[in-house]
């Protein structure tokens, strides 16, 4: 029996009338559903930061982690994050979105939990930080998992008109995790003042840590029943309705679909020469379908362009985010000075203002525009105004005074969300087939998280070598062939990818006949 909740969530799929910015109680139920993944994503990013500033204090007295742990630590959720984008997005094609639904947030509930259990006191330093690396790793696996299937959720439950919305606020949440990240630490330390601060039990920050990592299972508590009992949407049901292209047109049971004989005659072809001697089994199926399909360079090069133009976004966007130490030092919130208490406490502070000053503006812009200019429009200019402010950084880093450089920084924050970090993520969502759009999805993301690993291990090495300056030129430079890339993508407003593959489908049936 479906579920009250799951009625709702499909009711919607049918309206239309209404600006597309403008959502009902069942669009608002599917934001909360979907968007608290991306929440998490970025409470997560923000809030190790801190975390690894605490644990100088509780493990080695004030001085500098070791420099690989620190790094093993940070890049932990990241490396997780590209097994779950490959491996959920696989799975929620081959299996189906119900079957796979709400593990991901199971997942992360479980690395929360055994994070915030990390031994501190029970064993040495050095294996503490390798205890909360190897559940953070776990944790990214969830959170990675979340990315297509968030997506693929939320595109199937919007119409057209507004498809492009859903996506640009579920993925709007990130601003927000970002920002409660901040504030909530800052809560925190203020309740702990008194005794870190004015005492000096600079071991409290060991309960800190705890307490603002381990609220963030309140959200993923919240949405764990709704996500595990959120029905498969009609447009997925459709999809699979549809004869298996990996098996006999003769099946009685399922109707002919027209142009499907084509393919099938091409993917007997292909399976029998590359793959023969898999098992006949649904996995292998599904994934020989989905080689067949984008064997063909007009499929191959929309994914080739989802990949890179993520890839290439997230160098840019992660090398900067993931190193906002030099702009919270133009800021004066650093905290390289001060007591433990009072140099948390500035970090945190910094995270909020650079947050409201041009994540979350850029993010709603993108939300309020989307569907007028286009996901195109969007991420082209989104990229070649990013670059603009990364080259007036890179020029003037040592003249540049506080004042503008803290504003080319709120402008280069604006339009990476209002561009390519919000459309990079809507793009896959919209511009594959339902039958593979998740793990399209999924390779795409993993992709981008490879761009920020690679961003967030070399920076630092990099930084040192050649300078500030000449990686904010290499983040210029990805950003300018981002924007290239992006003219390999078709315009997807208002395009039904399915409508899409079924017309190429008969084309390729009527060319099959010669006609």
């Amino acid at each position: 029996m479906t579920s009250t909740a799951s009625r709702e969530l499909e009711e919607y799929e049918r309206e239309g009338g209404r600006l597309p910015f403008l959502l009902n109680i069942a669009e608002a139920k599917l934001l909360g559903i979907a968007g608290v993944g991306f929440f998490l994503d970025a409470y997560d990013l923000f809030i190790i930061n801190p975390v690894c500033t605490m644990l100088q204090y509780r493990l080695y007295n004030g001085g500098h982690l070791p420099a690989n742990m620190e790094g093993f630590v940070k890049a932990g959720a990241n490396i997780g994050s590209v097994i779950g984008q490959f491996g959920f997005g696989y799975a929620a094609d081959a299996l189906g979105r119900k079957a796979v639904y709400g593990k991901e947030l199971m997942i992360i509930i479980i690395a929360t939990i055994m994070t915030i259990t990390t031994p501190t006191g029970e064993i040495s330093p050095y294996n503490s930080l390798v205890y909360l690396g190897m559940w953070r790793i776990l944790l990214g696996v969830g959170v990675g998992g979340d990315y297509p299937m968030s997506a693929s959720i939320t595109s199937e439950r919007s119409n057209l008109r507004k498809r492009g919305t859903m996506l640009a606020y579920i993925f709007s949440n990130q601003g927000w995790g970002s920002f409660v990240g901040s504030l909530i630490t800052i809560i925190v330390l203020e309740i702990y003042k008194p005794s870190i601060n004015g005492r000096g039990e600079v071991s409290k920050l060991d309960g800190v840590w705890r307490i603002v990592v381990g609220l963030s299972l309140v959200p993923s508590f919240a949405t764990l029943y709704q996500r595990l009992t959120l029905g498969e949407s009609k447009r997925f049901k459709d999809s699979q309705a549809q004869p298996n292209m990996d098996t006999e047109m003769g099946d009685s049971k399922k109707p002919p679909v027209q142009g499907v004989d084509v393919v099938v005659k091409k993917q007997a072809h292909f399976k029998g020469a590359f793959i023969s001697s898999l098992p006949n089994q649904v996995l292998t199926r599904w994934h020989t379908e989905f080689l067949l399909y984008f064997s063909e360079w007009r499929h191959a090069k929309i994914l080739i362009g989802t990949c890179v133009c993520w890839f290439l976004l997230d160098i840019a966007f992660y090398g900067i985010n993931l190193n906002q130490n030099i702009v919270l030092m133009q800021m004066g919130y650093a905290g390289n000075e001060g007591t433990a208490w009072e140099r948390i406490f500035k970090i945190s502070t910094g995270g909020i203002i650079i947050t409201a000053l041009g994540m979350l503006p850029g993010y709603y812009a993108t939300v309020l525009t989307i569907e007028i200019l286009g996901r195109k429009w969007i991420q082209i200019q989104g990229f070649l105004l990013a670059a603009l402010f990364l080259g007036i950084l890179a020029g003037k880093f040592y003249t540049l005074g506080t004042a503008p450089f803290i504003v080319c920084f709120a402008f280069l924050q604006f339009f990476f969300n209002f561009g390519p970090n919000a459309t990079t993520y809507c793009y896959p969502a919209e511009v594959f087939p339902t039958r593979y759009r998740a793990f399209a999805h999924g390779i795409s993301a993993a992709c981008g998280k490879i761009g920020a690993i690679i961003s967030a291990l070399a920076f630092n090495t990099l930084s040192k070598r050649i300078g500030t300056p000449a990686i904010l030129w290499i983040f210029f430079g990805c950003c300018i062939v981002g924007a290239g890339v992006t003219f390999l993508l078709p315009e997807v407003k208002g395009r039904d990818p399915d409508e899409v593959l079924a017309q190429e489908l008969r084309e390729s049936a009527a060319a099959g006949r010669g006609l």
